[in-house]
């Protein structure tokens, strides 16, 4: 028997208590030292080449993921349950190696796709479709039937819903710009300045639903037991680890028959009443991937919250703004500094469940203090790219980016409204909600 598999075995048979989970989740959930590597997961919908607006057979998604399993990628790949593409590229050295290779991956996946008359779409939300599951397995299952307990909202994330997920190291065990505690902290509230930035999902049903990130609304939608932050305040590992254990347990899994879908079950209740079976280390590793915060820790810091991008290189310019912004020491001072005001409109409220994120989602960078801190966080990481080895390509895609939205107020999802007008002028969002006191806003 291989060590993976009884690896394995073991975690599967091995009961865990509560103090037990807490030291786990402690010692697993950030793993410090100097930020070397990163990553990105992107996410695409898959369209009809022809006419988006079709609606792809559950037949041809199959055809077309076979044909692309068959090519040797670098990067993960991965279906999400409505049919979405994810590849997740291996952690790199470097911001160059890590768009040089999911650049490359990227380039065989959509030459594939275009022999099967299909196409990538870099869109927060599918505006065309309602939400249809194409994965069958437990796991979904049960996901869906969570999930429908709050709403529609779940079946919309799961099935029409797409993002640029960046990873990065989490820093330092010490204090400091790059220290563990400062990125945890920083995350979570330049989380919203990166929503409003790189809003694009302003439509579902092919019409506006009042919101620029509508993907980000539906995160909020959830439920903060499934998909909200830890309370701030305090050491990051020890909050974590309370999140952990205080989240709803999604599904207790079985070998023979349904898995059971338990309600207002935590993950601490579980380990102390130890029904309906006693909690493994295995369930512990599940339960870990069933939590959707907007910064998730898995050893590195996996920032959930940005929009899947238009263009065939949009998700660049997203993965350069962060990495930059956290692993430049000097960006990353500017960065803390430039979003500091910015937590007193979180609140109490962990995100994305306060304020600041409800408004950021709601109106993108019309929010004028989001705004003003948007062009001081695009030009520090501007002024940081070339001290991370970034090539000309990609500072000039930042630079751009900056040009065309930041400076200006707009975001992607301004496009897409300024389309669905059918005018090149801004809309009536920009000009009615620019003044709008948006610190108010509630989720």
């Amino acid at each position: 028997m291989s060590d993976s598999v009884s690896d394995c075995t073991e975690r599967s048979r091995t009961v865990v208590t509560e103090a037990e989970v807490e030291a786990l989740v402690r010692g697993i959930c950030f793993k410090t030292g100097p930020p070397r590597t990163l990553g990105v997961e992107v996410e695409w919908i898959v369209q009809e080449l022809r006419d988006p607006r079709l609606p792809v057979t559950p037949e041809r998604l199959e055809a077309a993921y076979a044909a692309v399993r068959s090519l040797p990628l670098r990067s993960a790949l991965t279906v999400e349950p409505g049919g979405q593409l994810e590849l997740s590229s291996p952690p790199a050295g470097s911001l160059t190696e890590c768009v040089g290779i999911v650049s490359a991956d990227l380039a065989a996946v959509r030459a594939v796709l275009a022999g099967q008359g299909l196409a990538l779409a870099g869109l927060g939300t599918d505006p065309w479709h309602p939400p249809r599951r194409f994965l069958r397995e437990p796991r979904y299952d049960a996901m869906e039937t969570v999930l429908d307990r709050r709403g529609p909202a779940g079946r919309a994330m799961m099935c029409t819903s797409a993002s640029v997920q960046v990873c990065l190291d989490a820093g330092y065990e010490e204090p400091g710009p790059l220290g563990h505690g400062r990125r945890w902290w920083l995350a979570h509230q330049l989380g919203a300045v990166l929503v409003a930035a790189f809003a694009n999902s302003p439509l579902a049903g092919r019409e506006p639903t009042g919101w620029v990130s509508t993907r980000q609304r539906f995160w909020m939608d959830i439920g903060p037991g499934r998909a909200g932050a830890p309370p701030l305040n305090g050491d990051p590992r020890a909050g974590w680890a309370r999140h952990v254990l205080d989240a709803p347990v999604m599904c207790v899994r079985s070998e023979n028959g349904p898995w059971e879908v338990p309600e207002g079950l935590s993950f601490r209740e579980w380990t102390r009443s130890g029904a309906p079976r006693p909690p493994t280390r295995a369930d512990l590793d599940y339960h870990l991937t069933t939590l959707f915060p907007p910064v998730r820790p898995r050893g590195h810091l996996e920032l959930r919250m940005i929009d899947a991008q238009p263009g065939d290189d949009g998700w660049i310019v997203p993965l350069a703004v962060t990495t930059a912004l956290f692993d430049d020491p000097q960006a990353a001072e500017t960065a803390y500094r430039a979003v500091k005001p910015l937590a007193e409109r979180s609140l109490s409220w962990p995100a994305p469940h306060n304020p600041l994120w409800a408004g950021a989602a709601r109106s993108g960078l019309a929010d004028p203090e989001l705004h003003e801190v948007a062009v001081i966080c695009f030009t520090a990481a501007q002024e940081a790219l070339p001290r991370l080895g970034a090539d000309t390509a990609v500072t000039d895609a930042v630079a751009a980016y900056h040009d065309r939205y930041v400076a200006r107020g707009r975001c992607p999802a301004d496009d897409l409204l300024d389309g669905h007008h059918g005018t090149d002028r801004p809309h009536p969002r920009l000009r009615s909600q620019a003044g709008t006191p948006h610190g108010k806003d509630t989720p």
